[in-house]
């Protein structure tokens, strides 16, 4: 065998080295395999979970109805309490005869007429009165000269005195005399102040700048303190409404809480605020009073019926369209598209109309897909196709 003397190395002898590299990569390689279909094999897997433990929606069927639908959401609302009940003054005050009365001689306004305060609304016949008055008068004046010439009788004894002609006991009689004469002034004068006194209950004054509501009461008629009040003035003409509302409402408001009076019949709405707000809850109907103040208006009428709108702070709430709350005998409802476009009943409590729709107080929480109008052709458990409302 020829042999190369200046390497010392056969050719045809075998290459160990680079055996052994192409074993480890080959190695490599066939672990990475089975790393790359361990993973596919769990991603399989997974994906088979997900897919049978996800419920898919039941198909539509082509005949199913199409639906538009709203989904409300939530957006900043006033709070509204709303109430009723009936105008009356704030303050009534009731005029009647504060004195043993007599025939009326004049009345002097009418229901509706402005008074002012101390202002005359009748006078009672008082002839007699005055009669007595004037022969008061004069008896004051006669005791009053009497009470002079007892003063000079006085002092002429008491010059007299000094001298020795008279004793000091006549002196002091004479003292006494003047002091009784004194007095008798003081009483006719205490008598003609209180003959006064009784005339002026004769005249009928208004206690207070305000609006005549009533008068029973007319000229020839006898009236005195059993005849109760002949007239009715509202102080200052403002008047109120006496809102009943329940104790959960009542938490919310405040003494100066704005609200809206609108009369029955009416379509102007007064602005007022809530000045008193009953300390008490009436156990059996659980329900207390917000009283609302009123400025005068002619169009405000005492005795008549009126709703009210109390505004109790700011909140967040679902907004629907009119055309959106249904109602029966149970009460408001709406109807929404569950997850399997199924018609769903579910209850609401509405709140206040504005112009930007309905405030859902209750029943809803802003998510649910409203169906947005035709709600009355449909019932539930129908299958329908929703398709959503754009703009509003």
């Amino acid at each position: 065998m020829a042999m190369n003397v200046e390497s010392g190395i056969r050719q045809d002898a075998p290459d160990y080295a680079a055996y052994d590299y192409d074993e480890a990569a080959q190695l490599r390689r066939r672990r990475l395999m089975i790393i790359a279909a361990a993973t596919i094999a769990a991603l399989i897997a997974i994906i088979a979970v997900v897919m049978l433990t996800h419920k898919k929606p039941a198909a539509v069927p082509d005949s199913a109805p199409t639906v538009t639908v709203t989904v409300p959401g939530r957006s900043e609302v006033a709070a509204i309490l709303s109430s009723n009940g009936s105008l009356a003054a704030k303050r009534e005050m009731p005029v009647g005869v504060a004195g043993e009365g007599g025939m009326v001689q004049s009345v002097l306004v009418e229901p509706g007429d402005w008074v002012r305060a101390g202002q005359t609304l009748a006078i009672i016949e008082r002839s007699v009165q005055m009669q007595e008055a004037g022969s008061l008068a004069a008896g004051i004046k006669v005791a009053r000269a009497n009470a002079n010439i007892a003063q000079s009788d006085y002092d002429r004894a008491k010059a007299l005195v000094n001298r020795g002609f008279i004793s000091k006991a006549d002196l002091e009689r004479k003292a006494a005399t003047r002091d009784a004469a004194a007095a008798q002034v003081s009483v006719a004068q205490a008598q003609l102040g209180e003959a006064q006194a009784r005339i002026g209950r004769l005249i009928i004054r208004s206690p207070a700048a305000g609006l005549v509501l009533t008068r029973s009461v007319e000229p020839g008629q006898v009236v005195g303190p059993s005849n109760g009040a002949l007239f009715r003035v509202a102080k200052d003409g403002e008047l109120e409404i006496k809102a009943q509302l329940s104790e959960q409402d009542m938490a919310q408001l405040h003494v100066g809480s704005p609200a809206q009076v609108t009369p029955v019949g009416s379509s102007q709405s007064f602005s007022g605020v809530v000045w008193q707000l009953s300390p008490v809850i009436d156990p059996t109907t659980r329900q207390g009073t917000a009283r609302i103040q009123l400025p005068y208006n002619k169009a405000l009428r005492p005795g008549g019926f009126a709703a009210a709108e109390i505004t109790a702070g700011r909140t967040t709430a679902p907004q629907l369209p009119e055309s959106a709350v249904l109602s029966d005998a149970k009460g408001n409802y709406v109807y929404i598209v569950n997850a399997q476009n199924k018609i769903e009943r579910r209850d609401v409590k509405v709140g206040n109309v504005s112009d930007s729709g309905l405030t859902i107080q209750s029943g809803l929480n802003g998510t649910e897909k409203v169906v947005f109008s035709a709600g009355a052709f449909l019932n539930p458990g129908d299958t329908v196709k929703p398709t959503m409302k754009t703009g509003r």
